[in-house]
């Protein structure tokens, strides 16, 4: 069986740190760097982007959204992305956001995590909001394979509250997700001790109390849940402020940073990361 993604997400962390740099290739950001709003400028802006990420960070988020919309020209570009960013031993998280049910969510599966996926990924975010135990075989799959999921839990967009704060019996639905992947995670991951494979994603914005986060982020497991954290940076959130945010769960987070470093453009951009890197580093002292 391969190597779990709990266990080499860990060790990215242990190499590299913490931070995620996301590959957000959206209009604005190739007009600053002085690329056309094509396959083309988004293939030349993403390499760039991997280059600069390769023995910095140990993991990069393409959004498939940005890809997708050039149609067949863009997946192309982002097969061809996702296998440079492997050749450079970096993890990929493909932001796809998936969930669905059936032979439906088996298709995705296929196409994101399967043994013969076209595009080559570590892990996938996925939408539990058809009902968590719509992603029960997906699950058991992604363990089969080494790969990881993360599961949206609580996001930061003020659209999101009315569902992830709905109550469950007395937790809110987002306490229930995780309560939820902690139990998958502590069934399968590899070790008794360290992360598993199925993390959540949880906004670096949100009052987590106000999501019925608060206190159980604070009771960090021994198999622990690993966070993707969006928001920090551009969107608000402090690197810095890690361990305000998440408490004694601030060691499992990912801390994903997109525009704030990406805008510093193709020639500044890896020692933009760098400057994140170590703001980083300081705030889990």
């Amino acid at each position: 069986m391969p190597t779990n993604f709990g266990s080499r997400l860990q060790n990215a962390f242990d190499e590299h740190g913490q931070l995620c740099v996301g590959i957000d290739p959206h209009a604005a950001l190739l007009e600053e760097w002085g690329l056309p709003d094509s396959a083309e400028g988004v293939r030349e802006f993403s390499k760039a982007v991997v280059d600069a990420a390769a023995e910095t960070v140990g993991v990069i988020k393409p959004q498939v959204s940005f890809y997708e919309r050039f149609g067949s020209k863009g997946f192309a570009v982002l097969e061809e992305i996702a296998q440079e960013a492997q050749a450079a031993k970096l993890l990929v998280i493909m932001d796809a956001k998936r969930g669905d049910i059936g032979t439906t969510m088996t298709a995705y599966y296929e196409a994101w995590l399967g043994k013969a996926a076209p595009f080559v990924c570590d892990a996938l975010t996925v939408s539990p909001y058809l009902g968590f135990d719509s992603l029960a075989e997906t699950m058991s799959n992604t363990a089969e394979r080494g790969k990881g999921l993360f599961v949206l839990a609580a996001t930061s967009n003020p659209e999101g509250a009315s569902v992830q704060k709905a109550q469950v019996g007395e937790a809110t639905l987002a306490a229930d997700i995780w309560n939820r992947l902690a139990k998958v995670n502590a069934i399968t991951a590899a070790s008794a001790t360290g992360l598993g494979s199925f993390g959540a994603v949880v906004g670096a914005t949100l009052n987590l109390s106000g999501v019925g986060l608060g206190s159980i982020l604070n009771e960090r497991a021994a198999v622990a849940t690993p966070i993707l954290a969006p928001g920090f940076g551009a969107q608000g959130a402090e690197l810095g402020d890690i361990k305000r945010l998440f408490g004694a769960s601030a060691d499992t987070v990912l801390a994903s940073v997109s525009r704030s470093v990406l805008s510093a453009g193709a020639k500044a951009l890896q020692k933009a990361i760098f400057s994140a890197k170590a703001e980083l580093a300081a705030g889990l002292k």
